[in-house]
C-alpha cells in the first residue's frame, strides 16, 4: 500500500487512497525564521484522515502545482499535434471534394 502512495503522490491529488479528502493545508510555523512576515508556513496538499504512517498523502503545495502544469502542458501539446492532423486531413479531403466537382 505504501508504493501505491508514493506512486499516487504527483500532481495535485483529488483523493487519498484510504478514501480521505485532501485538503490545502498551511503548516503552523514558518519554515525558515526570515519567513515571518511574508510566508506564515508552508502550504501542503493533505489528507483529511493524515496520519504519519506512510499510507496516507501529504505534499507540498509546489511540487504538486508543478507536476500538474508539466500534466497540462504536455496534454495541450498533445492536442495541438492533433489539431495540425486534422487540418492536413480536413485540406487533403477539400482537395479530393475540389477534384470530384471537376
Amino acid at each position: 500500500m505504501v508504493g501505491f502512495v508514493a506512486d499516487g503522490q504527483y500532481g495535485i491529488s483529488r483523493r487519498c487512497p484510504c478514501g480521505g479528502f485532501i485538503k490545502n493545508d498551511v503548516s503552523p510555523s514558518p519554515k525558515f525564521k526570515h519567513d515571518f512576515d511574508t510566508q506564515p508556513g508552508s502550504r501542503y496538499f493533505t489528507c483529511t484522515k493524515f496520519k504519519d504512517d506512510g499510507l496516507h498523502f501529504r505534499q507540498p503545495c509546489v511540487f504538486g502545482v508543478e507536476e500538474e502544469i508539466a500534466k497540462l502542458v504536455k496534454k495541450v501539446e498533445e492536442q495541438s499535434k492533433t489539431i495540425e492532423e486534422m487540418r492536413k486531413q480536413i485540406q487533403i479531403q477539400a482537395e479530393e471534394i475540389a477534384k470530384l466537382k471537376t
